[in-house]
């Protein structure tokens, strides 16, 4: 992999967007790298100083996304690459997949890109993923930034390295670990988000509150409606907030050798619903809520924590416009369904399903647990 940026470029990054733009610091080593959060950053040439250099840049993005911002980002683009190319895949998590990754290798290709090309992913968490793995695998490593257009991946997917594509059996099932040389959160981007999208969003927010910060959940629950208005405060202290925690936790476990699975809490329960009801037919957000909601009624059920946290905790997913309701999988089986698809989990181990609980409010633990209870979660979650 190309050696990444170091704190200095960072802080050169730093200076040179000051006035718009507040900056977290992933930190490993040579290949740390910053995330730049604020306004009007997407259109801005300073935001992409000091990256690699390169002849050419290919920017991947989406048929929704595209026309909203591709011109912007290349306009941006121009006084740092003589060659500018763009990628359009279609959207949406069922495109997720090896034939829409080639599309990018396509571009790559027949544009003649070498290894100094920088990919700049330009969309949601499906976009982010795909051009992270491409970036990954093109010519062994080529450099990547990612410039994330939604809640959901600026406050989780684009931070972080995580990199793929979804298998029917399993979701983010092929993929490697890759880290981006920036991270560019573009708060403005957000205005055109769809509400359905913005709640999506939210889950990885509240996420983050009962797994490492309660005085952060306690905000969440207060600000929710802020946060579902398009607050641009609201939405700019969650995203900092987000990626604060999410760099603290990589910093200590880039490849999730422990730690850094507690970043997982709901996502057990709800990769089982993304996969079980098809990729696309409910948002990876809507699909974590309630999976969340599953998670704490586990470990009530093992006596971990109180029926009014679960309660409460049920509460703010309502509020954020997620589903607390899980969908029926198998009208034969259902509990059994989902046993099967959540032992593909990456965490399984042994086709043991080791699951992210809570061993009391912020203290996230991880465990296997009897199968008889988690029956009883998937029945009372669908019932």
């Amino acid at each position: 992999m190309p050696s990444l940026e170091s704190p200095s470029v960072a802080a050169q990054l730093a200076v040179a967007t000051k006035d718009t733009a507040s900056h977290v610091l992933i930190e490993l080593g040579q290949r740390s790298y910053p995330i730049a959060i604020g306004s009007g950053l997407l259109a801005n040439p300073a935001t992409f100083a000091n990256l690699p250099k390169a002849d050419a840049a290919l920017i991947v993005t989406n048929t929704c996304v595209g026309p909203l911002y591709a011109q912007a980002l290349q306009n941006a683009l121009q006084s740092h690459y003589r060659q500018i190319h763009t990628v359009v895949l279609p959207d949406g998590e069922t495109h997720k997949n090896w034939q829409t990754l080639n599309l990018i290798f396509d571009a790559l290709l027949e544009n003649a890109c070498d290894r100094k090309t920088v990919l700049f992913a330009l969309g949601g968490g499906v976009v982010g993923d795909m051009t992270g793995f491409a970036a990954a695998s093109f010519m062994r490593g080529v450099p990547f930034v990612q410039v994330p257009t939604t809640l959901l991946a600026q406050v989780d997917s684009s931070v972080g390295g995580k990199t793929g594509i979804n298998h029917p059996l399993g979701k983010n099932m092929v993929g490697a670990f890759y880290q981006p040389h920036r991270v560019v959160c573009d708060l403005d981007v957000l205005k055109t988000l769809p509400a359905r999208e913005l709640s999506a969003g939210l889950a990885e927010v509240i996420k983050y509150g009962p797994i490492a910060d309660l005085a952060f959940l306690d905000w969440i629950e207060q600000q929710m409606p802020a946060l579902r208005n398009f607050d641009a405060s609201a939405l700019a202290y969650a995203v900092r907030r987000c990626c604060e925690i999410k760099a603290q936790v990589v910093a200590s476990d880039e490849r999730e050798a422990g730690l850094r699975a507690i970043l997982n809490f709901g996502h057990t329960f709800g990769h089982a619903i993304e996969a079980g009801m098809g990729y696309g037919a409910w948002l990876h957000g809507e699909a974590v809520g309630c999976g969340m909601v599953m998670a704490a009624d586990l470990s009530q059920r093992l006596g971990l924590v109180d029926a009014a946290f679960v309660a409460r905790l049920r509460r703010i997913v309502v509020a954020a416009g997620l589903p607390v309701k899980a969908p029926v999988l198998d009208a034969h089986d259902n509990a059994g369904r989902y046993l099967a698809l959540m032992q593909l989990d990456k965490k399984a181990q042994a086709g043991e399903i080791i699951f992210v609980l809570l061993d009391g409010p912020g203290k996230p633990v991880m465990r296997p647990v009897p199968e008889a209870l988690v029956r009883a979660v998937i029945a009372a979650a669908c019932a």
